[in-house]
C-alpha cells in the first residue's frame, strides 16, 4: 500500500510502479487519483504513460462501432436516445442486411480500424438477429484484416455460443456504473444480469469488451466500483465514455464532465487495467475539448467516425492527432509485444 503521505506529495509515479507489477490499487490510491486537484492532472498521466508505453508501445487501435438496428429499443437505460421509452430524434430501422454490415467491416479496415463492432438497440438478440450477425461474422473473418465484436444486449449461453462459434471476437456488454447507482439508471433489467452475459460470454471463448458511462450522478465510489468491478469480470477490453447528454432522455441537459476529472478517471482505469484495452470512448471530443490528445497517453485506443447516434471528429483528424502525439495505429496481425 503505498503511504498516504506520498500520495498527497504528488508521487504518482508509485501508482505506475505498482501498476507494471499488476498489483491491485486499493481504495485509497484510487480515490487520491480522483480527488487530486487540477494542477497534478500532468503528473497523473505522466505515471499512466508509463504503464501504457510499457504494455501497448506507441500502437493506438482504432475501433469502428456499426449501429446495426437503430431505435426502438424496449429497454430504459437513461443515458440512450434509442430507448422506446423516451422521445428523441434518434433514427430508427430494423437489422441490417448480411451484405451491408460486411460492406461496414470493409470501410472499417479502409478507414484503419483494428477492430469492428455490430451494435444492436435490444434487450437480447433474437435467433433471426443471430443468423444475421452469425453469418455477417463468417464473412468478415473470412476476409481479414479486422477483428469482430458484437453489442446485442442479454445473452444467454446457446445465443453465445453461436457467436463464439461464428468467429465472433469480443462481445461488448458494458456494466456502465456501480451496483449502487445502476437501478436509479436502469430499471428494466438488473446489474446482475449485465454481469450474467459477460460470463455466459466469456465462457464461451469470446473475450469480454465493457465498461461504462462517467457523468451520470456517480459519486467518487461509484467510479472505483465500477473500475474493479471490470477488473473481476476479466474484461480485456475497457471502453471508458463519457456522457453526452442526449435531447429527449431522462438525462438531458446534465453537465459535461470536466475534462482534467476525465483524465483523471482515465488513469485510473490505466492503473487497474494495466495490459488491457483502456478506450477514451464516446463523448470524448465533446468531454476533453482542447486536451482530447493526451488522452493518447493513456488510453491505447478509441473509436472513429461517431458513437452510434453522435458523430465523432472523423477518421482523418483522428488519424493526424495520433500521429501529431508520435503514436502509430495498430493493425491485425502486428500486435504490439511487451
Amino acid at each position: 500500500m503505498i503511504p498516504t503521505s506520498s500520495l498527497r506529495n504528488s508521487n504518482w509515479e508509485w501508482l505506475a510502479d505498482k501498476a507494471l507489477q499488476k498489483e491491485a490499487l486499493t481504495r485509497e490510491e484510487a480515490r487520491a487519483v480522483l480527488e487530486a486537484q487540477a494542477p497534478e492532472t500532468l503528473s497523473i498521466i505522466h505515471a499512466a504513460y508509463r504503464v501504457r508505453r510499457a504494455f501497448h508501445g506507441n500502437k493506438v487501435r482504432i475501433h469502428v462501432l456499426q449501429n446495426a438496428k437503430s431505435g426502438a429499443c424496449s429497454e430504459d437505460c437513461g443515458f440512450c436516445s434509442q430507448s422506446s421509452k423516451y422521445q428523441t430524434p434518434a433514427a430508427q430501422y430494423p437489422l441490417m442486411e448480411v451484405e451491408t454490415l460486411v460492406q461496414g467491416a470493409r470501410r472499417a479496415k479502409a478507414a484503419g480500424a483494428w477492430k469492428y463492432c455490430m451494435v444492436t438497440a435490444t434487450r437480447g438478440p433474437s435467433n433471426r438477429d443471430l443468423d444475421v450477425i452469425c453469418e455477417a461474422t463468417r464473412r468478415i473473418k473470412a476476409e481479414g484484416g479486422v477483428k469482430v465484436c458484437a453489442s446485442l444486449g442479454l445473452l444467454t449461453p446457446e445465443k453465445a455460443r453461436r457467436l463464439a462459434e461464428a468467429g465472433v471476437d469480443r462481445f461488448n456488454h458494458n456494466l456502465e456504473t456501480s451496483p449502487r447507482l445502476y437501478p436509479r439508471i436502469v430499471s428494466t433489467h438488473t446489474y446482475e444480469d449485465r454481469v450474467q452475459t459477460t460470463r455466459y460470454a466469456k465462457e464461451a471463448g469470446m473475450e469480454i469488451c465493457s465498461g461504462g458511462i462517467i457523468g451520470m450522478g456517480e459519486e467518487r465510489d461509484d467510479v472505483i466500483d465500477l473500475c474493479f468491478a471490470l477488473r473481476e469480470v476479466g474484461a480485456t477490453s475497457v471502453p471508458v465514455n463519457f456522457l453526452d447528454p442526449r435531447p429527449g432522455t431522462p438525462f438531458a441537459g446534465r453537465p459535461l464532465v470536466e475534462p482534467c476529472y476525465a483524465l483523471r478517471v482515465l488513469s485510473l482505469f490505466r492503473f487497474v487495467h494495466p495490459d488491457v484495452d483502456v478506450r477514451a470512448a464516446g463523448g470524448r471530443e465533446v468531454t476533453f475539448r482542447s486536451l482530447q490528445p493526451l488522452v493518447l497517453y493513456v488510453a491505447n485506443s478509441i473509436f472513429t467516425n461517431g458513437y452510434l447516434t453522435t458523430p465523432g471528429q472523423g477518421e482523418n483528424a483522428d488519424h493526424r492527432m495520433i500521429k501529431d502525439m508520435g503514436l502509430a495505429p495498430e493493425m491485425v496481425g502486428s500486435e504490439f509485444q511487451a
